[in-house]
């Protein structure tokens, strides 16, 4: 099982781009139940749920994909990486940021494997 089974998706534009899209869903649904402005309206909404969770992965809550040093797991952390650009990301590199690939393995903060069931392990020093 991989160590970075909880930190899949948890970040903040993650979050509110799902909760905006998930608005605009709404919308669109009670716009097909028969009051007309509210497909275009939701499809706004949705179409905005786009640009709201790139503006904030540009501004660093949004994290790249793949394994993350644990004191970076948390939702309430940004993304330190993100003015550069992430390596690979279709998102970064529209917004002009070409990104390095990050090497395999930082010595310095190392990725521990979070045990088969509960909350990830702590890292001792």
């Amino acid at each position: 099982m991989s160590g970075h089974q909880y930190d899949e998706g948890h970040t903040v534009a993650g979050w509110v781009g799902t909760a905006v899209a998930a608005a605009g869903t709404a919308v669109t649904g009670v716009g097909m139940c028969g009051w007309r402005p509210g497909i275009a309206l939701g499809l706004g909404v949705m179409a905005s749920a786009v640009l709201v969770t790139w503006v904030l992965h540009l501004a660093g809550w949004g994290k790249p994909s793949g394994p993350r040093p644990v004191d970076q797991w948390s939702l309430r952390v940004r993304d330190r990486s993100a003015r550069a650009g992430h390596a690979g990301c279709f998102g970064c590199r529209l917004a002009g940021r070409r990104g390095v690939p990050r090497p395999a393995s930082d010595s310095s903060q190392p990725v521990v494997p979070a045990p088969e069931a509960g909350l990830p392990a702590e890292v001792s020093s």
